[in-house]
């Protein structure tokens, strides 16, 4: 019983001390201006609108739709990694291009990294391209 109470402790510390812990957000871009998308836009498109957040290998990572209409949308990008030569962190400021391919929008955008493929789906965000090949960014408030 005795080790059984000690294996358990064991693996509750190892899991506090080990396990990564909760994403914090950084603070926001001091240029930033939320515009809230036209009624009018169609669902799929103001489905961009908003901020997300999700991670990657090692890359953390933040965006912001700041703004988006039937043909372009404002958007800010933080990333942060364990390799800062991979990709230095901090806000960087986009503007992308909406496309439809296949019946589906997305936002195209190309920075240092590479070329960038935003899709949403459902309560994410895919994000094709730049840095580690691909992340899901969930809504966050």
């Amino acid at each position: 019983m005795k080790t059984f109470v000690l294996s358990a402790v064991s693996i509750v510390l190892v899991g506090i001390f080990f396990c990564p812990m909760v994403m914090a957000a950084p603070s926001m871009p001091a240029d930033l201006q939320i515009v809230q998308p036209d009624p009018s836009l169609p669902k799929e498109l103001s489905g961009f609108f908003g901020k997300w957040e999700g991670a990657a290998g090692n890359v953390n990572y933040f965006l912001i739709v700041e703004k988006i209409d039937e043909e372009k949308a404002s958007l800010y990008l933080w990333r942060s990694t364990s390799f800062p030569e991979l990709a230095p962190q901090g806000w960087m400021r986009y503007e992308a291009v909406v496309a439809k391919q296949r019946g589906k929008h997305k936002l195209q955008f190309v920075d240092s990294y590479g070329k960038y493929e935003l899709t949403v789906k459902g309560e994410y965000l895919d994000v094709d391209g730049g840095v580690t090949g691909g992340a899901r960014l969930k809504r966050v408030q």
